[in-house]
């Protein structure tokens, strides 16, 4: 099995193995720790998580039959380790797997609990051209890159067997043997539990989902705004930018689209891009069409035009005209009064 999967396992200090101790504690990296540490002493894994079975017991785990609370487990343990004849305990207290290059997450303290004596085992992996541990991989992933790559180096380190002091709780007596690993691997002791690394997988995956660039399954393509020729490649921006100027071009139906749409990439507000037409401050060339030639108005801009009028209508006793104005007054007088009925009516 060590020649097909390219698994090269070392220990040092093998004479501390299995010292009279009935329980093993050990730090997680891969999904096939107690495969190798079961190759160099006998013990056994209780299967905490997964359906139990072919796949359960063709992966190493030993099946205890308790499907209820932490509580349960305990009892079950305590009385496997009672019976002399059963092999020691082999228990990861992170209850999920790391790389093990930066630091350790918070031990449990049930695995403490079991007994008054365990011995900590220090995991190190090492693997070439591929991370050792992928964070919310599934161990068949993990199989399939143990296959790929040359060869897998475990190292095992046996250390000696940490007792229970006198009145001393399940938590303390877990988190001074996190430190003693901490301290054997070279890592930092956290107190990250396996609930909150968890936790923050769940936030990349929900932040991923966000992103633009992100695949929305949910999106159909019905639901997508058109994009005129003239845009191609359809980003995000520029829809935004064409639905934006579709509204400007409602109001001042003789301003070049373009130039609305060079105004908009600048200022990202059609309040704003109206204003600057207006005022002038955006120089163009009006367009100019003739009646017959004008496609028929749509709904937008008859009620546009209509507002318009009826706005600059209520302020000047004056019928409008299509002339242009000879004094300077009523020229100005006009403009304010055109530009107030756009505001109003972009507002609304």
């Amino acid at each position: 099995m060590c020649s097909v999967l390219g698994l090269l396992v070392r220990q040092s200090d093998p004479r501390l193995r299995g010292a009279g101790a009935r329980v093993f504690i050990a730090n997680h990296v891969t999904p096939f720790d107690h495969n190798v540490v079961s190759l160099l002493t006998s013990c056994n894994t209780p299967a905490l998580s997964g359906a139990p079975g072919f796949i359960c017991w063709s992966r190493g785990f030993m099946e205890l039959g308790v499907t209820g609370s932490r509580a349960e487990l305990v009892d079950s343990l305590k009385e496997y380790s009672a019976q002399q004849g059963n092999p020691p305990l082999l228990l990861f207290p992170e209850e999920a797997a790391t790389n093990g290059r930066a630091g350790l997450l918070r031990f449990s303290s049930w695995p403490f609990s079991i007994l008054d004596e365990v011995q900590p085992v220090a995991l190190q992996v090492r693997r070439p051209l591929v991370a050792v541990s992928v964070a919310d991989s599934s161990w068949i992933t993990e199989l399939l890159w143990t296959f790929f790559v040359p060869f897998t180096v475990y190292q095992v380190r046996w250390m000696p067997s940490v007792p229970r002091r006198a009145d001393e709780r399940s938590e303390d007596f877990a988190l001074r043997v996190q430190e003693l690993l901490a301290m054997e691997l070279g890592v930092v002791s956290t107190r990250i539990t396996a609930a909150d690394r968890s936790e923050h997988m769940k936030r990349l995956r929900h932040t991923a989902q966000r992103l633009p660039f992100a695949p929305a399954s949910s999106q159909r393509l019905a639901a997508r705004p058109r994009v005129p020729p003239s845009l191609p490649g359809g980003a995000p921006e520029d829809v935004r930018v064409v639905v934006m100027a579709q509204q400007v071009k409602e109001v001042l139906p003789h301003v070049p689209l373009e130039v609305i749409r060079t105004d908009l990439v600048q200022t990202n507000c059609v309040d704003t891009t109206i204003a600057n037409l207006l005022e002038g401050r955006v120089p163009f060339f009006p367009e100019s069409k003739e009646a017959g030639d004008l496609p028929a108005p749509s709904t937008s801009q008859a009620a546009a035009a209509s507002g318009i009028q009826g706005s600059v209508a209520a302020p000047s006793s004056k019928p409008a005209t299509k002339q242009f104005a000879k004094s300077p007054v009523e020229r100005h007088l006009s403009l304010q009064e055109r530009k107030r009925a756009l505001y109003d009516y972009a507002r609304r």
